[in-house]
């Protein structure tokens, strides 16, 4: 039994020695790691412990402060001596961009006219029907003209009887000028002749604007459009009585067409009467226009500025009311087409690129105007721009680096962007 205990002693010694040997280290003072620690192999050679005492001093030195900031500790460690790295960069240039405004609204008749009675009647008869479409002049409905017809014949008849009146004062006169010159006749003789005659032909104007007035009541039976549409509710029935101002049709004018919608306040400053304009119905429709109206109000519920557009609408194709959507083109800004990877953040939190300007990065903060399948639209970069497109993750402004031109044919370039700009 003793022998048994000694054996397993022994064992246990053996094993920690063992342990100890494979730590390589030796501790002398009882100090402690760091404070006293030697390789084990000095014991035996002490010029390979010098040489691995030298490797653990340098492995300290190198070991990073954990009392540094990781801003700290990259810039101890990216010195003057730290490496160059290579990025790949694509060169972009600027094309002329339509900047333009999108407004929702919708489609309105120009006017609404209604064709009125302008003398009282009963209606002979109803030309048009609803929906139809007329040009200005056609007959919409007729009156009966009753006594107007006498009416017109007997100021035929008044002008005729005082057209003769005034043939006889003329002759009179005439004739008393002639025994005047021969000294048949005095000169008091004249003078009552002369009246005569003015009164004559006062008698005859009276006539004519008798007739004339009696000829455009005969007209006012006929009740005709001012202006091209389409015929809607109300219209009157045959034989309905209509007084003076009362409804034959109701026509609505569609040539030109009007859009109305509402630029929001932060787009106000964009819009200006005259610019050109783009609407596209919610039937797929789509017309060219003007901007004709901008209200120099905001809606108080809405803050947006109601504005109109004139569009031709030679067909009556687009009816008043559909929903629309408006396209303003405002002008042309410089701007660059690019890949949606490249844009980036910087610490601040605002939208750019990185690039490279002779040699080092550069943050360009940027807008982007218009989002386009084959890419971004973004204002805020010079004319001509070496963007980082591989790399930009691992460098920041200020930083020296190689740049390498991207070849890859996925990338959005110059030529894409002036395609996109064109279209």
């Amino acid at each position: 039994m003793r022998a048994l205990f000694s054996w397993g002693a022994a064992f246990v010694i053996v094993v920690l020695v063992a342990l100890w040997l494979g730590s390589g280290t030796l501790v002398e003072g009882g100090h402690g790691p760091g404070n006293g620690e030697k390789p084990v192999i000095s014991l035996f050679d002490p010029k390979a412990a010098h040489a691995a005492g030298s490797k653990a001093e340098q492995d300290q030195v190198n070991e990073p402060d954990p009392k540094l900031t990781i801003a700290e500790r990259e810039a101890k460690t990216q010195g003057a001596a730290a490496p160059v790295r290579s990025v790949e960069v694509k060169t972009y240039t600027a094309v002329a961009m339509p900047i333009e405004v999108a407004v929702r609204g919708q489609t309105k008749a120009k006017a609404t006219v209604t064709a009125a009675a302008e003398t009282a009647g009963t209606v002979a008869t109803v030309n048009v029907t609803k929906g139809q479409a007329v040009k200005a002049g056609d007959l919409l409905c007729t009156l009966d003209p009753e006594t107007r017809q006498a009416a017109v014949a007997q100021a035929q008849a008044a002008l005729a009887q005082a057209q003769a009146g005034l043939d006889k004062a003329q002759a009179d006169y005439d004739t008393n000028k002639t025994l005047i010159a021969k000294g048949a006749a005095t000169q008091n003789s004249a003078r009552a002749l002369e009246t005569a005659l003015v009164a004559a032909k006062a008698n005859v104007a009276a006539a004519q604007a008798g007739l004339d007035n009696a000829k455009t009541e005969l007209a006012r039976t006929r009740i005709v459009a001012k202006v091209d549409g389409i015929v809607q509710d109300p219209i009157a029935n045959q034989g309905s009585m209509l007084a003076a101002g009362g409804t034959c049709a109701t026509i609505v004018e569609l040539n030109p067409i009007i859009f109305s919608g509402a630029v929001p306040e932060a787009r106000i400053a964009y819009a200006k009467i005259g610019l050109p304009a783009s609407v596209t119905t919610v039937t797929g429709d789509t017309l060219q226009g003007k901007v004709t109206y901008v209200s120099a109000v905001s809606d108080p519920a809405t803050r947006a500025f109601p504005a109109e557009i004139e569009l031709p609408n030679p067909d009556n194709k687009v009816q008043a009311g559909l929903s629309a959507t408006a396209t303003v083109n405002v002008g042309t800004a410089p701007a660059q087409l690019l890949p949606q990877s490249v844009l980036t953040l910087n610490d601040d939190g605002t939208l750019g690129v990185r690039a490279v300007d002779n040699g080092k990065v550069v943050f360009y903060p940027v807008t982007i105007v218009k989002d386009a399948r084959e890419g971004m639209y973004v204002t805020g970069l010079p004319l001509k721009v070496d963007v980082i497109t591989v790399g930009q993750e691992f460098v920041k402004s200020g930083d020296m680096v190689k740049a390498v031109q991207d070849l890859g044919k996925s990338s959005v370039g110059p030529t894409a962007a002036t395609e996109g700009a064109q279209s």
